[in-house]
Order: C-alpha cells, then sequence, then structure tokens
C-alpha cells in the first residue's frame, strides 16, 4: 500500500507551541489583518457549518466561541494539522470536531448535510476545482452558502491562471525533502464560470486589496448559493 506523504507537517508548528489562544478575530484577507470577518457567512446561529481544508482550525475555533453554530467540522486531509486543531481546542467539542479527511471524499458522503462551507486559503486552493465544487453543491443544502477566499495572483507577483490550471509550489516532506504542492490561483472569471458548471447561483467575487510589503498579496473573496 502507497501512503501520501504528509506536506502539511511543518506548518503552522512553531505557533501551535506559542500560540494556543482561540483568535480574537477572523478575517478572510491574505494579510489575515484588515478587511471582511465572518459577517460574510451570515448569522451562523444553529448551523451545521464546515471548514474545508482547515489546518489547525483556529477560524473555526473563532466561530465556535463566538458564534453559536450547532456544530462545526474542521475538515483537513494532513494527519499533523488535525491532530494539532484536536490538541488546541478539543475543549471547544462536540460544537468544534476536527476531521481527517479529503474535502471531496467528505463531502460526496455528506449530502445536503451543510448550511454553510467555507474556506480560508484551504482545500480550494489546493484542490482540482472540477472535482471540489461539485462536492460542495452536493453537500449543501438547499440554499446554502459556500464562501472562500483564495490568492488574486502568486505571491511572486505572476497573474492568476485564465484557465483551469494549478501551478507546483515548494513544500516539505515530514522529513524535511524538497517536493512540490499543486496550487490553483484562478481569474475572477475562472472561478465564476467552474461556479456556474457546478451549480451554483448568486455568484459574486470581491477583490481585497493586499496593501504594501514583499509579502503583500490582493485577495479574491467569492460567494456562491446552492440554489433552493
Amino acid at each position: 500500500m502507497t501512503t501520501t506523504a504528509d506536506l502539511w507537517y511543518h506548518y503552522g508548528r512553531t505557533r501551535h507551541a506559542t500560540d494556543r489562544a482561540v483568535p480574537d478575530a477572523f478575517r478572510w484577507s491574505w494579510s489575515q489583518h484588515s478587511g471582511p470577518g465572518p459577517e460574510v457567512l451570515g448569522d451562523l446561529t444553529g448551523l451545521c457549518v464546515g471548514d474545508l481544508g482547515a489546518g489547525a482550525a483556529r477560524h473555526a475555533a473563532y466561530l465556535a466561541s463566538r458564534h453559536q453554530p450547532a456544530r462545526i467540522v474542521a475538515v483537513d486531509a494532513s494527519p499533523a494539522q488535525c491532530a494539532m486543531a484536536a490538541d488546541l481546542y478539543g475543549y471547544l467539542a462536540p460544537r468544534l470536531r476536527p476531521l481527517l479527511s479529503n474535502a471531496v471524499s467528505h463531502l460526496r458522503t455528506k449530502q445536503e448535510t451543510y448550511d454553510v462551507l467555507y474556506s480560508v486559503f484551504g482545500a480550494v486552493d489546493f484542490t482540482e476545482p472540477r472535482e471540489l465544487l461539485p462536492a460542495v453543491a452536493t453537500g449543501l443544502r438547499p440554499g446554502g452558502r459556500l464562501v472562500f477566499s483564495s490568492l488574486a495572483h502568486y505571491l511572486g507577483g505572476a497573474p492568476a491562471r485564465p484557465d483551469v490550471q494549478y501551478a507546483d509550489i515548494p513544500a516539505r516532506t515530514p522529513d524535511g525533502q524538497a517536493t512540490t504542492v499543486r496550487r490553483w490561483v484562478l481569474q475572477e472569471q475562472v472561478w465564476t464560470k467552474l461556479l456556474d458548471e457546478a451549480g451554483f447561483t448568486r455568484i459574486s467575487v470581491d477583490v481585497l486589496p493586499g496593501g504594501d510589503g514583499p509579502h503583500a498579496a490582493d485577495t479574491l473573496l467569492v460567494t456562491a448559493y446552492r440554489p433552493s
């Protein structure tokens, strides 16, 4: 049996050791310092919410502790990230549940389960969108909402792709070997077309300016709905 290396093993590990608190804000922008917050998701009280590519579940923990969803499932395919999420925020159970799973596989088995699904530079960025977006539509209840943030251009400044094509970006295996991971950085109209083809309606895209600095990047903030 072939196993896949956990390419997110190292991500966030230093912060995990030094910052164990629930964040005091929820942001969609790449900088995580400005722009719109959880209000984009609407009123979550009593709803079933899913974070796709949740990492250490910091965004999910914020929502679980401050916005009273019935439950929020923090889905991530990385064993290391799920372990960090459980270690940091296990006390928020049963409202918050870290789940080790590929987002597509999970959603295909959870038809019409979620009221809201979201991704903050998460699974939407790192999963073939022609597989993920139809699965998201399957997992949402009629009238359900998808919100995600994605890079508006590559971090090095290269423009987003005008077609559905990934780029290989640097990553590391758990033992430190250099490798790559696929990331989809797509133009606004490409996302709109993909969402339309997956059956979504009321699609809107906002560009959040990245500001100045060597690591600044603009963000696409995308909202779409499964028809009622």
